[in-house]
């Protein structure tokens, strides 16, 4: 759970706490192909990764974003979380560590606007993006 944040005690610059994950696995991929229900074989079938260009299967997109929006929630409890929004760049492989950072790019009344992004262990941006979240104030 994340500690209770007040719009006073968030500025710009401020950065959010990285979340690193453990190296991706093809395991991992097929658990995620079943629970998300995209079961399109890049994900999970080396033939079909190197066969699409890939050199072999690649991650889902949508796990990483799924990535940043725990690091998102890690740090600002879901009830105050506005928007998000992202923009894959870059394909993510198995055994790829994924570190998702973030800071605070704007500050208005009560509106705070903040970009994000998932890098691999060797630093290539995978997703980036933007989120939005309101806080309550102190008195």
């Amino acid at each position: 759970m994340p500690a209770e944040l007040y719009l006073e005690n968030v500025n710009v610059g401020d950065e959010m706490p990285v979340l690193t994950k453990e190296p991706i696995t093809e395991l991992q991929l097929v658990k995620y192909a079943g629970g998300s229900g995209d079961f399109n074989p890049i994900h999970t079938i080396d033939a079909i990764g190197k066969k699409a260009g890939f050199g072999g299967v690649i991650a889902h997109g949508m796990l990483v974003m799924g990535f940043m929006g725990q690091a998102i929630t890690n740090w600002v409890p879901n009830k105050y979380l506005k928007k998000f929004k992202t923009r894959f760049v870059a394909v993510t492989k198995p055994q790829d560590i994924i570190t998702v950072s973030g800071k605070v790019i704007k500050k208005e009344e009560d509106l705070i606007t903040c970009e994000i992004m998932a890098k691999d262990q060797k630093g290539e941006i995978k997703t980036t993006g933007q989120f939005e979240f309101t806080l309550p104030k102190k008195s």
